[in-house]
């Protein structure tokens, strides 16, 4: 099946964790926006969908639309080969992957703690105190959890869950990336406290698929306008 993946053209953000399972297992997927961006939007606007997705990311496979990017890998998990087709481990992928989630609104409030129409520089004071909060205490603590998960998975020879490369796995990868550059004075305090997690972004670094992906220009840059931004006030 040839995929498409909705999102916008000019960040990672959310959509990067379906790009990379996307890209991991060789699949055959059109980023769209990045061709079209007027195909998203119409998409979005759509008044004949009768199962609307509210906003990007979303992956049309046939007949199918289906937002939200747990639910996407949820989905794309057992058809790429990055999770078991049923049971007790898929069902704890998806739990792990919304996590992730959760991780995601912390890492994004710490610039947009006010809300997110407004400019970052009209709420600098709020972001700093929530930042705080981030890099001492809540980040801190989910990736210690995310830490503990890999380190109990005893079967799993450094994978998140089972005995392969999943999702969640490639979704831990773009966590410890996009951390290292939003915030890379509170990931050197941490990395002694975190070796599987670096040693699992590492590996996926080296997955052939991936390491292609990286170098070519189908990966967007970091940069200040997607979730993980580098404001070095914020760092701690």
């Amino acid at each position: 099946m040839k995929y498409e993946l909705f999102y916008w053209p000019s960040i990672q953000g959310r959509g990067e964790f379906v790009r990379l399972a996307l890209e991991a297992a060789g699949a055959d997927y059109v980023d769209v926006a990045r061709e079209d961006m007027q195909a998203m939007l119409g998409l979005l606007e759509d008044p004949g969908l009768a199962r609307p997705p509210f906003a990007p990311p979303f992956l049309r496979a046939g007949r199918r639309i289906i937002a939200q990017t747990a639910n996407i890998l949820h989905f794309l998990g057992p058809r790429l080969g990055l999770a078991p087709e049923s049971g007790a481990t898929r069902l704890w992928l998806h739990q792990l992957q919304l996590t992730v989630e959760d991780l995601l609104v912390d890492v994004h409030e710490t610039h947009h703690p006010a809300g997110a129409a407004l400019y970052y520089e009209d709420q600098m004071p709020e972001a700093k105190r929530r930042a705080l909060y981030f890099t001492m205490e809540r980040g801190p603590e989910l990736l210690g959890y995310f830490e503990r998960v890999l380190a109990r998975n005893t079967s799993g020879r450094g994978y998140m869950a089972g005995r392969s490369l999943t999702y969640v796995d490639l979704s831990m990868f773009q966590i410890m990336a996009g951390l290292r550059y939003a915030f890379p004075a509170m990931m050197t305090r941490l990395d002694p406290s975190l070796p599987g997690l670096t040693a699992l972004h590492e590996r996926v670094a080296r997955h052939p698929a991936v390491a292609a992906y990286l170098q070519s220009d189908r990966r967007i840059a970091f940069n200040e306008d997607g979730i993980f931004r580098r404001y070095p006030e914020l760092d701690g």
